[in-house]
């Protein structure tokens, strides 16, 4: 099975995917009413909403570290952890300048 594997670029892959699918998830739960432009036109007129849809597409990445932290697959763990300090790095940069 493709989730068994334990390298460090299939890590980068998941965590690179993982929030992206988090805040796909939030937006079609949350704003269903808007396109995607829109909640992004949304979320420029309301910077506290930055915040949010970081958090729940970070926790994506942090339950796929957890998972693949418990099946003893480090590698994999190790390139989810780094994708997601990248995207918190970015994030917060979005949200401060």
């Amino acid at each position: 099975m493709i989730f068994k594997k334990d390298n460090f670029v299939f890590g980068l892959v998941l965590g690179f995917i993982a929030p992206a699918l988090g805040f796909l998830l939030y937006k079609f739960v949350k704003f269903r009413a808007f396109t995607i432009s829109e909640m992004f036109q949304w979320i420029r007129l309301n910077p506290n909403l930055i915040t949010v849809f970081i958090s729940v597409s970070l926790f994506a990445n942090a339950a796929l570290f957890t998972i693949y932290i418990n099946g003893n697959r480090d590698k994999t763990a190790k390139g989810i952890f780094v994708l997601t300090i990248i995207y918190a790095i970015v994030a917060m940069l979005f949200k401060y300048l």
